[in-house]
């Protein structure tokens, strides 16, 4: 970004003002300018399941410049069937020790805790029940006065988190819009939404022409904070990629699609390449976009959410859908699925 510095030329006898700009250079990454002052920042998986493992590489970069970070999920669990404990309305803490009481032991987020406590760090997770805009606001709110949260990152693994609702596919969208109206709802100051994962919604139908149109325009209103790479040769996607094969390994038959999808790529696989046997049957885009973070402000992305005013106010999972329904059912017509022309 840019800052625009007014100062009088005292030899113009005109009085005329010089106007110095400051801009945003090569060796800076905009999204840690923006993160430079923050103090207590909570990373949020924004889209439910493994997105909060997506954002594991800036949980380590932000640990290492001595900042204090702490993790949620929107969840997949049936939490309620869990051992862990119900801390605020639709919001449980979670630890390495819990456990799913009935049924099929699918828990991403305690799998990270337990992760994590194998590597000597205690930590905990908050994990969102599937609920409404509002509630999840709420516990948002309560998750800032706790630990004294001054910014909030969610997480999309994928890019379908920028898609307008007018779309003709719009990918997996009520988990993502509820994250992104709770946190925008919240007294969380500084917010941020980024993205990792460029074509991995391919699977789920999502035109990545539009997400690109819907890019533009958040570069024109100043809502975009650029991009930068993960490597195979960087600590953090080291870390990354550690955290999810120990995942996969205790949930051998629900590994993650976006983040294994992720890690191919990163690690140079190309095209229609099958990490897990999840995906056999349908055709992949494994591509070098996948390593990429795009970040923006969370303002600028939730005032392009055509369907935010159906939504803002539920309370319910059930209403947020109803919410996004009743927007569907006003359009006379979709944007075009458009294939990229390149």
């Amino acid at each position: 970004m840019c800052k625009i510095i007014i100062a009088i030329d005292k030899t113009n006898h005109l009085g005329i003002l010089s106007i110095f700009t400051r801009m945003s250079n090569l060796s800076t990454i905009p999204l840690f300018e923006k993160l430079q002052h923050a103090q207590n920042i909570l990373i949020s998986g924004a889209g439910g399941g493994f997105d909060i493992y997506c954002g594991l590489p800036l949980y380590f970069a932000l640990k290492a410049q001595g900042k204090n970070v702490v993790l949620s999920n929107l969840s997949f669990t049936w939490l309620s069937n869990t051992s862990a404990t119900e801390v605020f309305p639709s919001c449980w803490e979670i630890k390495a020790t819990n456990q799913v009481l009935n049924g099929y032991n699918y828990f991403p987020e305690k799998f990270l805790a337990e992760w994590f406590l194998k590597q000597g760090e205690l930590i905990r997770i908050y994990g969102f029940e599937k609920t409404g805009a509002n509630t999840l606001k709420n516990a948002f709110n309560w998750i800032k006065d706790k630990h004294q949260i001054d910014t909030i990152i969610l997480i999309d693994g994928g890019t379908d988190s920028l898609l307008h609702g007018d779309e003709e596919e719009l990918g997996t969208p009520t988990e993502d819009s509820c994250s992104l109206a709770g946190a925008y709802g919240s007294a969380i100051p500084h917010q941020f939404l980024v993205c990792l994962g460029f074509g991995v919604d391919h699977f789920h139908g999502v035109s990545h022409y539009l997400f690109l149109e819907n890019l533009a325009t958040l570069i024109r209103t100043g809502g975009f904070l650029g991009t930068f790479q993960l490597m195979k040769e960087m600590a953090e996607f080291e870390k990354y990629k550690q955290a999810v094969a120990y995942a996969n390994a205790r949930m051998r038959l629900h590994p993650s699609i976006v983040s294994n999808s992720i890690i191919s790529a990163i690690e140079g696989n190309y095209g229609d390449y099958h990490e897990t046997d999840r995906t056999k049957g349908s055709e992949l885009w494994i591509n070098p976009l996948m390593g990429m973070y795009w970040c923006f402000q969370l303002e600028n992305v939730v005032q392009q959410l055509k369907y935010f005013d159906y939504i803002k106010s539920s309370d319910t999972f059930n209403q947020l859908k109803d919410g996004l329904a009743q927007f569907r059912d006003t359009l006379t017509d979709f944007r075009d699925n458009r294939r990229i022309p390149i």
